[in-house]
């Protein structure tokens, strides 16, 4: 897939309010500091238009954006940032639950997970949220360059061993580098074999 267009929409604070759309949606979301901005930024071949920010935390909003008039790639918030309040966190996962349970089309999820990190238990228990309600999903494997030699292999093992423990069977998943471009187009393939088959 060639990145002819891709155009803001807008944020979002609820579902409610997310634009009116026939087009397929694929969610990106993962926790703070997952490297979510500069992966979107890569994939899109575009700069800047998620914005990277060194303050986790920051996209509070459900983010909207129209790929070659053929698909939107809405950008939803980190979860599992400690240093929101209890009552804050509470309602950006109730905002994020409301809009992947009723957006119907909504296509599929990408999970960021770091590769760089043991897996935490706030993405094992992302993951088993969306097993239980089957919204389909991949996991992305994010800032592998920051990893030298064996620790690349072995980190990704290791956090799929622990996803085994309550999962059969993996969904697909990409191996990723924003600073390399690594994986960009295994991802955007992947969206236009749905897109094909709708």
């Amino acid at each position: 897939m060639v990145i002819k267009q891709a155009k803001f929409i807008g944020s979002f604070p609820r579902v409610s309010k997310c634009p009116v759309s026939e087009l397929p949606e694929y969610t990106f979301i993962g926790r703070s500091n997952v490297g979510k901005s500069s992966l979107i930024n890569m994939i899109l071949g575009r700069k800047n238009i998620a914005k990277v920010s060194n303050t986790p935390g920051k996209t509070q909003m459900i983010n909207f954006f129209e790929i070659n008039k053929s698909w939107n790639l809405v950008d939803l918030p980190g979860y599992g940032y400690a240093q929101l309040s209890k009552k804050h966190r509470a309602s950006l996962e109730k905002m994020i639950k409301n809009y992947m349970l009723n957006r119907e089309n909504l296509s599929c999820t990408f999970l960021l997970i770091d590769s760089r990190i043991p897996l935490q238990q706030a993405d094992q228990e992302f993951a088993n949220w969306l097993g239980e309600n089957q919204l389909p999903f991949v996991i992305v494997y994010t800032k592998v360059d920051k990893l030298k030699g064996d620790a690349k292999h072995e980190n990704i093992i290791n956090i799929k061993q622990r996803l085994l423990e309550t999962w059969e069977e993996l969904p697909e998943q990409f191996v990723t580098s924003s600073r390399k471009k690594q994986g960009r187009d295994h991802i955007l393939d992947f969206i236009t074999d749905i897109n094909g088959n709708k």
